[in-house]
């Protein structure tokens, strides 16, 4: 499953044995919520949905061995009802058993109980049943749009992590795997798409056609995967695969781009892996609509995106849109293999599937594109996961999961960004090649089977002939963020010493005892060419360094920790900042504005870094200072006369450089540049900057009779700007364009650029529109998130005002994410209260996580806000004067 990492919050001011946990997760036995007397082979289902009666029937024949006689078979089954049950022993096939039924709704379990004992042996479970199909992704869903001939009705399934069973009773956890069989009955007019090929279809000669697909591989699931509509599919072929690009009718131009490098990343991956991919095709399939939590999800053979995230429309795709869409489609393919060929065993894992994408998306983006310099990424990636990992909500990569609830929660920061981080640091200790050697052992050993991560360690332990294990136990099963303090800098005989000392980065426990870790740190000379390794154990390290001057602690930020340097060692630092590489830059300007905001070291520094950064620096380090600039105004929030102060300063700083880079693209600039051209406009737009916002207008004003005005590159950004400063007259406008708009993509967009507005009176209004069927069913979800952004506090109310509607507005399983999320950027002391009493009254205890993550970001914001602003203050007072002076 894919979520988009794009630059984050920069700010976001949001004691037990290692060794044992270790040793339990080798040991233990797969978790289960189900019996384990009865165990699934087999499943074939036929499906007949009627989509405009939101409803479906279906019968599924389930293969099963009885393990230990039983009077009883439970599974997994949600908003299913059932007319049917018979069990019939494959050995002797004559005698049929009957079964009473009886549903748990909070279980998600349906119990088949039948009047005598069943022995050991093999049957066949087969159930005639029918369900409902939804509005939002969960289960089998139904999302509507408008063509030019009217509106049209596709179906599609979404099963991760645990909503197969609104489909298929079944065994819906991840070790219970299985091969599949599937036909479904469709309109003739129709295309239907499996995660096999399609083996045969019968038209019935009423209008409906009998579809039937290959037998899948053996499989959980959360992988399966069923869609029909009006689609269109575009294949190529690469190292024996046909890779299939599919999209509803009208708009199969827009995916080239995605097919194309759909080849590249296969053939890359059936190197890397070792193993080639094993189905006979694989298809990338675009949605309309969205979710609040997710982009694409890795169905095994049959990818499923949805198309903002996905598909290339000329009209109004950027250069971010093009990398987001590659990351998409490399993350989801990664998966094929970790995660479908090989799955963990239980949700706990679930770091083995999303931490090992994530890191492969990005790999294959470095390699497949330098030329948009991908690499750099890692650094906010990390700082994203850190700044969630240091606070006291935090939880272990490989982490302790009970519930559905506590799964669907477990898609997080710490399980994506910490878990890609760690990998990493790990293959940069052993090296590229070990590495790989390493997972494709793991992958060899464990196909079409399921794995907890000690299975992984031993073979990169293995690989490296080296206990790696030891410090990825240290980082995967423990929380937190390592801290590695440097002093006692000194030069002696033409080297540097240095003393490392490792601690712990929290933001809102100043008095916790450290953890401790085993942490490898790369330690270098400005100017120098070679690099000192170290594996800091038991808390302290010291080190020689060739060659003598300013020392550099985790050089080329593959390490996950934070570096603490004392004051005239960040001074030296920030008089060669210019000297270093853009990476270490990114760090540097990361570590400095985190730390400050902690606490830990003067938030000053940050803003010397700021302001000895060269105009020439890397487009992606500008972004970074762009970013954390916007994060500072946010957080002078009600502050006018500060916020003014700070704004004058930013403002100058980022329109240089937007000088420098201009409005339009020049022939032949770099990937990054339009990347920084977008982020500097959005910026200098929300620090008010009247020259910006003055172009902008004039831009979206000249669009009809000058096409250079608003390019495909500038529309959206362009119409950011217009939207965030609209008055009433602006915002009717912008309401007429979405409501006559045509593309389901641009009518999304567009309605949540309403709900953007800087005016509370046009956010109420936008909110107010999003009760309404006007948006669509998924777009509303995504209005409420947009208004949270600039106004947390008046969002969160209402919806906890019209939670009854807004929960039929979101994914059904992902409320107890969507509400606490909302407030997330309040920093108003009396909003823990209000998530409190939500959580209180609509969430079960095991259901608190976001809602807790969310109360310690506020805490911890209103705790540090009042010194970090100060110190501010006094650096732009003392800057001031400095100006003044000169």
């Amino acid at each position: 499953m894919h979520f988009t990492l794009k630059s984050v919050a920069i700010l976001a001011l949001s004691g037990f044995s290692v060794g044992a946990v270790a040793a339990t997760a080798i040991i233990r036995p797969a978790p289960t919520q189900l019996p384990r007397s009865v165990r699934p082979s087999h499943y074939d289902v036929s499906i007949t949905p009627d989509a405009a009666t939101a409803k479906f029937k279906a019968k599924v024949a389930i293969d099963v061995d009885v393990l230990i006689p039983t009077s009883s078979i439970t599974l997994n089954a949600a908003d299913l009802t059932f007319q049917h049950v018979r069990l019939v022993a494959l050995e002797s096939k004559a005698r049929q058993l009957t079964a009473t039924v009886g549903t748990d709704p909070n279980a998600q379990t349906a119990t088949f109980k039948f009047a005598h004992p069943i022995a050991k042996g093999r049957y066949t479970l087969t159930l005639d049943y029918s369900g409902v199909i939804g509005t939002q992704a969960a289960g089998l869903f139904a999302l509507d749009y408008d063509t030019p001939t009217g509106q049209k009705r596709a179906l599609f399934t979404q099963f991760e992590n645990s909503d197969a069973r609104r489909m298929i009773p079944s065994w819906d956890e991840p070790n219970y795997k299985a091969t599949f069989s599937l036909e479904a009955t469709v309109p003739s007019a129709e295309m239907a798409v499996s995660n096999m090929p399609v083996t045969t279809r019968t038209d019935m000669h009423n209008g409906y056609s009998v579809v039937k697909f290959a037998e899948s591989p053996k499989m959980s699931t959360y992988l399966l995967f069923f869609s029909s509509g009006d689609f269109e599919r575009a294949t190529a072929s690469m190292d024996g695969t046909e890779l299939g690009v599919i999209t509803k009718r009208g708009d199969l131009s827009q995916a080239a781009f995605v097919l194309d490098q759909s080849k590249a990343i296969l053939h890359e991956y059936n190197d890397y892996f070792g193993i080639r991919y094993p189905l006979p095709k694989l298809d990338n399939i675009a949605a309309p609509g969205r979710s609040q939590f997710f982009e694409a999800m890795e169905n095994w053979g049959a990818i499923f995106s949805f198309e903002y995230g996905l598909l290339q429309d000329p009209s109004i795709s950027t250069q971010h849109d093009k990398q987001e869409a590659f990351l998409v489609v490399a993350h989801e393919m990664a998966h094929q293999w970790f995660g479908d060929l090989v799955t963990m065993q239980w949700w706990d894992e679930i770091w083995l599937n999303e931490g090992f994408a994530t890191w492969m998306e990005s790999r294959m983006s470095e390699r497949l594109h330098p030329e948009w310099n991908t690499a750099l990424n890692a650094v906010p990636h990390t700082q994203h996961a850190m700044q969630v990992d240091a606070l006291k909500t935090t939880h272990p990569v490989v982490q302790h999961i009970r519930t559905v609830e506590q799964a669907n929660q477990a898609f997080d920061a710490i399980t994506y960004a910490k878990g890609e981080a760690v990998i990493r640091m790990l293959e940069n200790y052993v090296g590229a090649d070990t590495w790989r050697d390493g997972v494709r052992a793991y992958m060899k050993e464990h196909q079409y089977g399921n794995t907890v991560s000690s299975d992984f360690w031993r073979q990169i332990d293995k690989a490296a002939g080296k206990p790696v294990s030891a410090i990825a136990h240290d980082f995967t099963l423990q929380p937190g963020v390592p801290m590695i303090e440097v002093s006692d800098v000194a030069c002696h005989d033409g080297k540097a010493s240095v003393t490392l000392t490792q601690s712990e980065f929290s933001k809102d426990q100043a008095d916790k005892k450290p953890l401790t870790w085993r942490v490898p740190v790369v330690a270098q000379v400005v100017g120098s060419n070679e690099q000192t390794r170290v594996l800091v154990t038991d808390g302290q390290a010291k080190l020689t360094l060739s060659g003598c001057g300013t020392v550099l602690v985790n050089v080329g930020q593959k390490g996950y920790y934070r570096t603490l340097y004392t004051k005239d060692d960040i001074a030296t630092i920030s008089a060669n900042f210019a000297k270093l590489e853009p990476i270490d830059q990114l760090g540097l300007l990361s570590d400095s504005v985190a730390l400050g905001m902690a606490g830990l070291q003067p938030l000053s520094d940050y803003l010397n870094l700021a302001q000895a950064t060269p105009t020439d620096a890397d487009p992606q380090v500008w972004e970074q200072i762009a970013h954390a600039f916007g994060e500072i105004h946010d957080e002078y929030k009600g502050e006018p006369e500060r916020r003014t102060a700070f704004d004058a300063f930013a403002i100058a700083r980022l329109a240089s450089i937007m000088t420098q880079v201009g409005w339009s693209a020049k022939d032949g600039e770099l990937a990054t540049i339009a990347n920084l051209r977008e982020t500097l406009i959005e910026t200098l737009s929300q620090l008010g900057d009247a020259a910006t916002v003055a172009e902008a207008r004039r831009r979206y004003g000249a669009r009809d009779n000058d096409l250079s005005a608003t390019s495909t590159a500038l529309r959206r950004v362009v119409m950011n700007v217009v939207a965030r400063h609209a008055d009433p007259a602006a915002w009717d406008r912008l309401h007429a364009e979405a409501q006559t708009e045509k593309s389901p993509l641009v009518k999304a967009q567009m309605y949540e650029l309403l709900a953007s507005a800087e005016d509370t009176e046009l956010v109420t209004r936008a909110l107010m529109l999003a009760l309404t069927s006007e948006p669509g069913a998924t777009t509303s979800g995504a209005m409420m998130t947009a208004a949270a952004k600039e106004y947390p506090d008046l969002t969160f109310d209402f919806a906890i005002l019209h939670i009854d509607q807004v929960n039929k507005l979101i994914d059904n399983t992902s409320s107890s994410r969507f509400f606490p999320r909302l407030a997330s950027g309040s920093m108003d002391p009396d909003m823990v209260t209000k998530i409190n009493v939500y959580a209180i009254g609509h969430l079960q205890h095991s259901a608190r996580g976001d809602a807790d993550k969310v109360i310690a970001g506020i805490q911890n914001r209103v705790k540090r806000r009042a010194e970090s602003l100060s110190a501010i203050d006094a650096w732009l007072a003392h800057m001031h004067r400095g100006m003044q002076q000169s």
